[in-house]
C-alpha cells in the first residue's frame, strides 16, 4: 500500500503554475497543469538549479538556471534523457494535495 503525504491545498497553485512544496525530508516541484497535479524532484541535475521557480512550456518544466527541460508527467529531460528526474504518485483528496514515496 502506497504511503501519501499531504504537502498543499490545492487551490495554492493556479493552473500552468508550479511551486516548492516541503514533506519530510524532501522539497519537491508541484506543477498544477491542465487541472492535474505532478510532483517532481526539485533539483535539477545539472547544476541543482530548483525546478520549482522555472518556467513551464506546454508539460515541460525548464530549469531556471540553463534552461534544461523537463516533462512532469514522467520526468525526462529533453537535453539529456540519461539524466531524469524523480517523480512521485500525487492524489487530490478533499482539496488537498498529497503526494507518494513509496510503499510502507
Amino acid at each position: 500500500m502506497q504511503e501519501f503525504e499531504i504537502t498543499t491545498e490545492a487551490n495554492a497553485l493556479r493552473d500552468g503554475q508550479a511551486g516548492p512544496v516541503d514533506v519530510p525530508g524532501k522539497r519537491l516541484a508541484l506543477v498544477r497543469l491542465e487541472g492535474k497535479f505532478y510532483a517532481l524532484e526539485n533539483a535539477c541535475p545539472h547544476r541543482g538549479g530548483p525546478l520549482s521557480v522555472g518556467y513551464l512550456d506546454g508539460c515541460r518544466l525548464h530549469c531556471p538556471l540553463h534552461g534544461w527541460g523537463f516533462d512532469v508527467t514522467n520526468g525526462a529531460c529533453d537535453v539529456r534523457p540519461d539524466q531524469p528526474v524523480a517523480t512521485y504518485p500525487v492524489e487530490v483528496r478533499d482539496g488537498r494535495v498529497w503526494v507518494s514515496f513509496g510503499e510502507k
